[in-house]
């Protein structure tokens, strides 16, 4: 039987390698993502994650491999075939970027409402009114007062501008989210609100996401998978409660006990 596009996965990465000179950023990694699954990256820091990240997101150019993606028509392209025009098209409507700084994230000298529908208006919509509203309903959508919709970012809190990151990537309903150490930062109260946010937002959107984290605690909360990578290369794979509850690799091991203890 031919398979429909929705069972071939949305993401994928075949031997994908970045070298720097002599050191190695990442090394022969292959992936899928499908629909609908969080994927997540783990690893100390100088594993290769956020360099993983930045090739699967199209950030960088690989040395060697490919990343390919399956576009809204069902076909799938290579990533590196893609024109700037269709890269900055896919970011802007089929993709999220959430970063670890919410200030990369955002424009902080626009507002709250501002940064979230210029997105809107990147896409497309042109009335103002609509446009407002979409943004008001989005602050509402992650607990933040809509009536501080014409404030400043340099005005929230780190949680709250984290939050405005995160509906500024949502609001044009994006297949695939990236997500680089999403609560790194911020203090552990916050850290779990923000975790339950994210959480509902991606079940209930039904998004795709690599999530990168060293926090396996944030992996095991967030992804249904895991790839766990040392020195540029992924050492171990599999179901996130497997991996963490019977990890098979001596690095797994101790990232585990030293870090969950499962």
């Amino acid at each position: 039987m031919t398979p429909t596009p929705a069972d071939r996965p949305l993401l994928s990465a075949r031997a994908l390698t970045k070298h720097y000179g002599r050191r190695v950023g990442c090394e022969g990694v292959s992936l899928d993502v499908h629909e609908g699954e969080v994927l997540a990256v783990v690893g100390e820091s100088g594993s290769g994650k956020s360099t993983l990240l930045s090739l699967l997101s199209g950030r960088i150019v690989p040395t060697s491999g490919s990343a390919s993606y399956r576009m809204r028509d069902g076909h799938t392209r290579n990533l590196a075939t893609l024109s700037e025009a269709e890269r900055r098209l896919l970011q802007r409507t089929d993709w999220g970027y959430v970063h670890q700084d919410a200030a990369t994230g955002l424009r902080m000298g626009v507002s709250a409402g501002g940064n979230v529908g210029e997105r809107l208006m990147a896409v497309g919509w042109r009335n103002y009114g609509a446009i407002r509203q979409e943004a008001s309903g989005w602050l509402d959508r992650i607990e933040i007062d809509p009536g501080r919709i014409d404030d400043s970012p340099h005005a929230f809190s780190g949680g709250m501008r984290q939050r405005l990151q995160i509906a500024k990537n949502l609001v044009t309903r994006p297949r695939l989210v990236f997500l680089d150490e999403p609560t790194g930062g911020l203090d552990v109260s916050v850290q779990a609100r923000l975790l339950d946010l994210v959480r509902g937002l991606v079940t209930d959107l039904g998004l795709a996401a690599v999530l990168v984290t060293h926090d396996l605690a944030v992996a095991r909360l967030l992804s249904h998978r895991m790839i766990v990578m040392k020195g540029g290369r992924v050492i171990e794979t599999g179901l996130t409660d497997q991996v963490l509850e019977d990890p098979h690799e001596a690095y797994t091991q101790l990232l585990v006990s030293s870090v969950l203890q499962v």
